[in-house]
């Protein structure tokens, strides 16, 4: 009977003991959640030139810019910076060196669906710092069919008769217009994140 406590005794501190190396592996290995970063941010004082230099620096990482009005917060003047990028076809699985769609869904649906994004950027001088603002629109794309559809709704008819257009060149599905679906948070943050550590930490760059 002895023998028996003490062979069960063994067991469930044996057990307790593995228990706690697993939980410890598992605090090891797994990643700690970033931060969640507030949207508009605050950047701490700074030349307006860096500032707005880091900001273009970091957008041409992700899209290609289309129009930009510098910040300006010195020699009394006081202007709000604004960037704009244009469209980009959302990065897809098979390129993994594009930044414009974060890993995981979004780069997932970018692949599976025509995805397009585009990036407006706008910097406010408050006192001698600043509050950066990042927002990225994301649209789908809305075509007359299916890619992979055996025949188009402009040739099929219910009579059986089929009408054979003579100027058209392939049987593409063609692009009706974009459906917007908000806003992309995820490269938000991760926008923001690389900005503020060009400002915070120059040395890095």
């Amino acid at each position: 009977m002895i023998k028996r406590i003490a062979h069960y005794a063994s067991c469930v501190s044996l057990a307790l003991l593995l228990m706690g190396c697993g939980q410890l592996a598992h605090r090891l290995t797994t990643n700690v959640p970033e931060t969640f970063i507030p949207n508009p941010l605050e950047l701490p004082p700074a030349p307006d030139a860096f500032v707005w230099s880091q900001v273009v620096d970091a957008m041409d990482d992700y899209f290609r810019i289309a129009r930009e009005q510098p910040v300006q917060n010195s020699d009394g003047i006081v202007l709000d910076g604004r960037l704009e990028t244009t469209y980009q076809v959302g990065a897809s699985l098979m390129e993994p060196w594009k930044k414009d769609s974060t890993p995981g869904f979004e780069r997932l649906q970018s692949t599976l669906q025509s995805i397009r994004r585009r990036a407006i950027v706008t910097v406010r001088p408050q006192g001698a710092g600043y509050v950066i603002e990042v927002v990225v629109q994301k649209d789908l794309e809305d075509t007359d069919r299916n890619q992979y559809a055996t025949e188009s709704a402009s040739n099929k008819r219910h009579d059986g008769t089929l009408i054979r257009e003579q100027n058209r060149i392939d049987d593409t599905p063609q692009t009706l217009g974009w459906i917007p679906l908000g806003r992309d948070a995820s490269l938000e943050q991760v926008i923001l994140r690389d900005i503020f550590g060009r400002i915070t930490q120059p040395d890095r760059n």
